[in-house]
């Protein structure tokens, strides 16, 4: 049963993440690696403040979520100011440089990673406790992200990806929006990954590497960009089929691999063949 509440958690992990993502890149257009950075900061953030400050953990959870959030604008402004490439380049530069920083510090566990994070929940309902959560949390963030991209904001947002000079030439301003989108999907992978913190009790560099950003990728790719279960359903099968590649028993210098080529060969496919995904985006009235 333990198997069952931790791939449960696993697959409500995973649409935040997707959906968040789908956020940005999906509804937005904004092309970024760095999302499971995200996820690590408010996690590392989260984990530092309960267990060295003593902070109570729902308060260290809204800490780390609103720390990743910040660092998101940080790194979205200067960038998006300019071009929307120049998101891609810092998004890829601000992920490898990250890994290397938390793998020399000692606070954060340094490479070895982060032991022994106090969880949010204990006792015997532990992990019931915890699918409750995440799932509901998972289920807001799928209505959050429809909201925001369905009705008058939704349709700016569509503007300003669709034709971003002639949305400004209206007196509107893109770069607002597209740092507002890049900051709520951001701050929401944040959420999660201080969830997770707290679930785990470890955190680790290498969880967070560009195997993690194909992974997210693929799960909105494979779903569908720019829908709202579009990332949902490509979560649930992205997360059933490393469940389902375990039982090969393969040894870990093939997984890691195996698990890369078959997300690069994905997107790859469905590029091709259906670049809309399995949930084909609805044409707006």
């Amino acid at each position: 049963m333990e198997y069952i509440y931790s791939v449960l958690i696993l697959i409500g992990i995973n649409i935040i993440m997707a959906s968040s993502f789908n956020l940005i890149i999906g509804y937005g257009g904004l092309i970024s690696i760095a999302h499971p950075i995200f996820f690590a900061l408010a996690g590392y953030c989260s984990a530092i403040v309960s267990m060295k400050f003593g902070v109570p953990i729902p308060l260290a959870i809204v800490l780390g979520t609103l720390f990743s959030t910040v660092l998101s604008v940080a790194l979205s402004l200067p960038s998006l100011r300019v071009s929307g490439d120049y998101l891609l380049i810092a998004s890829i530069g601000f992920q490898l440089g990250f890994v290397e920083v938390i793998k020399n510090i000692e606070a954060a566990g340094a490479a070895s990673g982060l032991t022994g994070i106090p969880a949010l929940y204990s006792g015997p309902l532990r992990s019931p406790a915890f699918v409750v959560t995440i799932l509901a949390v998972a289920a807001l963030v799928v209505w959050l992200v429809h909201r925001m991209t369905h009705g008058d904001y939704g349709r700016a947002i569509q503007a300003m990806r669709d034709d971003e000079e002639c949305f400004t030439s209206l007196g509107r301003n893109a770069t607002a929006i597209k740092v507002a989108i890049f900051a709520v999907g951001s701050g929401v992978a944040g959420l999660a990954g201080a969830l997770y913190a707290h679930y785990s009790q470890f955190l680790s560099p290498e969880q967070f590497g560009i195997i993690q950003s194909g992974l997210i990728l693929t799960m909105v790719v494979v779903g569908g960009m720019g829908t709202t279960w579009g990332p949902v359903v490509g979560a649930l099968l992205l997360t059933a089929l490393p469940q389902a590649i375990t039982f090969v028993n393969l040894p870990t210098a093939i997984m890691a691999p195996l698990q890369g080529m078959i997300y690069t060969g994905l997107v790859l496919l469905f590029l091709f063949v259906r670049p809309q995904g399995l949930m084909a985006k609805k044409v707006r009235q």
